[in-house]
């Protein structure tokens, strides 16, 4: 199953941009053997301000795929709870796990409606570049748990 990291905006070169791709080379190498990967960012920009430009930028990522976006009113998951989901939608016959990070203003309400889930972390609010990290890295996270490597402790 292919996993795609599906967000608005491009990040510059920075310590964020670094630890993302990190993260998504890690899964990818570690995902291999379990079915899991390659794991992509793909970065989107509006053809105009606001949230119903970005959201057609989107949409198109969504064909064939579960979509799953990250919304500060969404449900909050254990990273094992994750891992568990992945491997559900995997074992499913799922062949592309979308996981998708809005813009400043967030997603467009219709767009999301269009998800079949909705995940948080947490109430707090968190610059985009650190939610892209720590999304990849909550995947890698999965792909060890799925794994069984010591990376994840409960």
């Amino acid at each position: 199953m292919r996993v795609v990291i599906l967000a608005v905006g491009r990040l510059a070169r920075a310590p964020e941009t670094e630890l993302v791709r990190l993260y998504a080379d890690r899964a990818t190498a570690a995902g291999r053997a379990l079915g899991l990967g390659p794991v992509e960012i793909v970065e989107v920009e509006g053809r105009k301000p606001g949230k119903a430009a970005e959201a057609e930028a989107l949409r198109p990522h969504f064909k064939d795929a579960h979509v799953l976006v990250c919304d500060e009113h969404g449900q909050s998951r254990t990273s094992r709870a994750f891992a568990e989901e992945i491997a559900r939608l995997r074992d499913d016959g799922t062949r592309r796990l979308v996981l998708v990070i809005g813009g400043a203003d967030g997603l467009d309400p219709a767009l999301m409606g269009e998800a079949q889930g909705r995940m948080a972390f947490g109430p707090q609010t968190w610059p985009h570049a650190l939610v892209r990290a720590m999304l990849a890295e909550q995947v890698y996270r999965a792909v060890t748990i799925l794994a069984g490597s010591p990376y994840h402790r409960d």
